[in-house]
C-alpha cells in the first residue's frame, strides 16, 4: 500500500468523523432534552436504541451541513468579523462583503 492510498483511507475516516462532529455540535443543546427524556421513559434496551438513533441523527445532520455547503456559509459569516480577512480582502481589492455578491 503506497502513501497515497494510506492518506486517502485516513481522509475517508476523518471525513466521517467530521460529519459526526458537526452534527453533534449542532445538536449540543437539544441533546440534554433528549437525554433527560430518555432517562425518564426508557428502559436499558430502549436507551441503547435512542442512543443509536441520536448517533445516526448526528451523522446525517453533519453530512447535510457539508453537502449543502452550509459549512462554507458558516465560514463566510465568521470571515465578516475577522479583521485579518477584512484586511487581506481590502489589500487584494476584493469586495469585503462577499455575501452581498452571492445574493444571500
Amino acid at each position: 500500500m503506497n502513501i497515497t492510498q494510506k492518506v486517502m483511507r485516513g481522509y475517508k475516516w476523518v471525513l466521517l468523523k467530521a460529519y459526526f462532529d458537526k452534527g453533534y455540535s449542532l445538536t449540543s443543546y437539544p441533546k440534554w432534552i433528549f437525554a433527560v427524556a430518555a432517562l425518564k421513559i426508557a428502559s436499558g434496551v430502549t436507551a441503547v436504541y435512542l442512543g443509536l438513533a441520536y448517533t445516526i441523527l448526528c451523522f446525517v445532520l453533519g453530512w447535510a451541513w457539508y453537502h449543502y455547503e452550509l459549512a462554507t456559509a458558516e465560514q463566510e459569516v465568521s470571515n465578516q468579523f475577522n479583521l485579518f480577512v477584512k484586511e487581506m480582502r481590502a489589500m487584494s481589492g476584493q469586495d469585503i462583503r462577499l455575501t452581498e455578491n452571492r445574493n444571500i
